[in-house]
């Protein structure tokens, strides 16, 4: 991990890779999503800023989870919502 990085993001050392791309919370409610972002603490894969619920920055400041990946294809980049910081891996 990069020494400019959050301690969040220091002591995330294991990928959780997304289960299936879609949003867990969108599917249930039949809303649609741009973009997914997976918790790197629970798993759970759910939708980005640019879609119209925001689960994911949702989850992160229900549940104090910080770290989230892309779950995008071909993307490598965690995001922490508590330091508001980005590496790439």
């Amino acid at each position: 991990m990069e020494d400019l990085a959050c301690i969040h993001l220091r002591e995330w050392t294991e990928v959780k890779k997304p289960k299936e791309h879609v949003c867990a919370e969108c599917v249930k409610t039949g809303s649609r999503w741009v973009h997914l972002r997976t918790c790197q603490t629970c798993g759970v894969t759910l939708c980005c800023d640019s879609s119209p619920n925001k689960h994911a920055t949702k989850h992160a400041h229900e549940s104090g989870h910080p770290v989230a990946i892309s779950a995008q294809k071909g993307e490598r980049w965690a995001w922490c919502y508590v330091d508001e910081q980005m590496l790439e891996y």
